[in-house]
């Protein structure tokens, strides 16, 4: 077993590896190129030119043989095919492969088209970075020598041009170009999707820890380099509003790419350094001003530079890009050594890859080695998966402190949880304390305003029997000792709430208090006029079972009073609904009156004020008393009232309040 776990590995590895040992059967054929030639085109465009063709070798970028020419310039190419005479490899298709053009262009073998690009004109098709080649069959072969015309449109300030042309069995330039496509193609279209999909990550996680700013820089950083990667992958210009005052020269649209594309690289070299200086713990706020500055301003000189220095411009401010590029990754490396920290060695070595990188890539852009293919799409994946390990790793650190933090509170919020359940028990034993004086209080404004009434109308009807020497019958006692009884009773069932229903109109509701005191101010010969709404003004608008059961021992007290201090001889009640959303009682008598001030400092009137006073307030209304000595007594509540079903309640008018 043991062995079996060893060979297993070297097994899959020579697994995988036998596509790619695996050779395509050897080509017996020989291809030789006799000639290559190029001519600027003339009018019209697509014709062949007849004159004016010079030698030339491929690769051939004709911006250093025709300076100032933008257009159309045709390529000729007389090739021949040698084969074994005693072999059948001349009957078969033959490769005929063109790693780049620049920038568009059509492809003809002897007298037949193989490829045109979508477009010939402006806006034309940028075709730099897609591989093109084809299968042609023995049949469309002539004997000897063929010629293979390819026509290529591009401008001067572009460096236009043509690769190399490849010949080669099928198979073998199959597995040449696809591995070319992919390349140039698929890494780079998985490279900006990473770019993109990465950024967009890190962009939520800063917008959740707006704190942690080098996430918000790495997303930026990645956005940048994603708008730039997708300027390189764009296979026609964008359609960008001209901004330029000689905006109508021939491809203008392509210079407007190519200036975008400029300005992208510029922001992401940009943000790549500040991002490196953050991210290393650097605090350089005077080179960062300083970049931002020189940033925007190279982007306004891009933007407006005339076409005509638009060649040497592009150059300059590539070049400097490149340099602050290497510049930041050499620092990195001098930063890494000083500080000595694992974090910034970690991440010297990554920069050290881009620096690498960025070096062979500069190679191949400045046409110092025109064969080269570019490295980065394969770093960016290995790069970038790095430095969003180490930013995850940075985020982990921070949730383990977030989670020990976490751990303390909640340690802290147990301990003051603890002690808030002690002052609340302790605040809980006061409550009760405090709600048992307040019962006491009840109790006694209950027996005050009920039975204390009841015995204060009975010994007025006793009192004023002695007066008359006529004795009370014996039922009639019997029915003051009854009506004692009720209100003891009454008292008791209306103590609470529970249970307690609202009156179906205001003459029901005065109707009991009526039938008891309409007896006794009969018997003390003191005239009575009773006033209310025959119904409520709307059933849902309304006093409250509370308010109604408040307003009885208001109006019970206030007739008590009456009867017991006034010696009135007329007594008025009056209730109704003055508004919509307000309810006024008014109990009036013209008796002696008092003085409302003094009263309110005495024991006895003093109690019975403050009691209806209190119950006024309890249920959400005001009391007032008018009363001067000689001209009677005037007691008010005014009661706002609200909607009984919750899902129509409204405020209270002030109007209503104050009508």
């Amino acid at each position: 077993m043991s062995l079996l776990r060893k060979l297993l590995p070297w097994l899959l590895l020579a697994l995988w590896g036998m596509p790619v040992l695996a050779k395509a059967p050897r080509d017996l054929c020989t291809y030789n190129v006799l000639s290559t030639l190029a001519a600027k085109a003339t009018i019209p465009h697509d014709a062949r030119p007849t004159e004016g063709w010079v030698p030339v070798q491929l690769p051939d970028f004709w911006n250093q043989r025709w300076p100032e020419h933008t257009g159309t310039v045709w390529y000729r190419i007389d090739w021949e095919r040698q084969c074994p005479s005693d072999s059948d490899a001349a009957q078969e298709p033959v490769g005929i492969g063109f790693p780049r053009i620049f920038m568009a262009g059509e492809f003809h073998l002897n007298d037949n088209l193989l490829w045109r690009d979508a477009s010939l004109t402006d806006p034309i098709t940028h075709g730099w970075n897609t591989p093109h080649w084809w299968a042609v069959p023995a049949s469309a072969l002539k004997p000897g020598i063929n010629t293979v015309w390819v026509r290529v449109v591009g401008l001067a300030e572009l460096t236009p041009g043509l690769d190399v042309m490849q010949l080669g069995a099928v198979e073998a330039m199959r597995r040449q170009y696809d591995e070319l496509d992919w390349r140039r193609g698929t890494a780079f279209l998985m490279s900006n999707a990473l770019s993109a999909a990465l950024g967009c990550i890190f962009l939520v996680i800063w917008l959740m820890r707006r704190g942690e700013h080098i996430y918000g820089w790495f997303a930026l950083m990645s956005f940048a380099w994603s708008f730039y990667l997708s300027t390189v992958l764009a296979s026609a210009p964008w359609p960008i509003w001209p901004i330029l005052v000689h905006g109508t020269e021939t491809f203008e649209s392509s210079i407007r790419m190519a200036r975008l594309n400029l300005v992208a690289v510029l922001l992401y070299i940009v943000l790549f350094n500040i991002f490196s200086f953050r991210f290393t713990g650097q605090r350089l706020p005077r080179v960062e001003r300083l970049l931002w500055c020189m940033s925007a301003l190279s982007a306004l000189v891009i933007v407006l530079v005339p076409r005509a220095y638009w060649d040497a411009t592009s150059k300059l401010f590539a070049m400097t890009c490149a340099l602050i590029f290497f510049g930041t990754c050499l620092q990195i490396q001098w930063h890494a050594w000083r500080s000595r920290q694992t974090k910034n060695i970690l991440t010297a070595l990554y920069w050290a890859i881009y620096l690498i990188v960025g070096i062979h890539d500069s190679r191949y852009a400045f046409q110092i080695e025109a064969e080269q293919e570019a490295w980065v799409p394969f770093t960016i994946f290995l790069t970038t998966a790095l430095i969003a390990l180490m930013l995850g790793g940075r985020l982990a650190a921070s949730m383990r402190k977030v989670e020990q933090f976490n751990a303390e509170l909640e340690q802290r919020v147990d301990d003051a949880r603890n002690e808030l359940a002690h002052a609340l028990e302790r605040e809980h034993s006061q409550k009760l304390e405090r709600t048992r004086l307040q019962e006491r209080v009840q109790l006694a404004h209950d027996l005050h305003d009920s039975l204390g009434g009841s015995l204060v109308r009975s010994i007025a009807v006793v009192e004023r029997a002695q007066r008359s020497q006529q004795p009370l019958a014996h039922e009639r006692m019997l029915s003051l000792l009854k009506m004692l009884r009720d209100d003891l009773r009454q008292m008791i069932d209306y103590g609470s709430s529970v249970g307690a229903t609202v009156p179906e109109t205001p003459e029901l509701w005065m109707a009991p208090l009526r039938y008891r005191f309409t007896r006794i101010l009969d018997e003390l010969t003191i005239a009575w006029e009773w006033h209310s709404d025959p119904v409520w003004h709307s059933t849902e608008i309304r006093p409250s079972a509370l308010q109604c059961l408040g307003l009885s021992r208001i109006l019970e007290e206030a007739l008590t009073n009456a009867i017991k201090h006034s010696r009135a001889s007329t007594i008025r009640v009056w209730c109704h609904q003055t508004g919509p959303h307000l309810m006024v009682l008014q109990i009036e008598d013209d008796g002696a009156g008092f003085d409302v001030s003094a009263a309110q400092d005495s024991s006895g009137l003093g109690v019975g004020m403050r009691s209806m006073a209190e119950r006024a307030r309890r249920i959400g209304g005001s009391l007032s008393i008018e009363s001067s000595p000689g001209h009677g007594t005037v007691v008010r509540v005014d009661l706002p009232l609200q909607c009984q079903n919750a899902m129509f309640t409204n405020p209270v008018n002030k109007e209503d309040r104050t009508s």
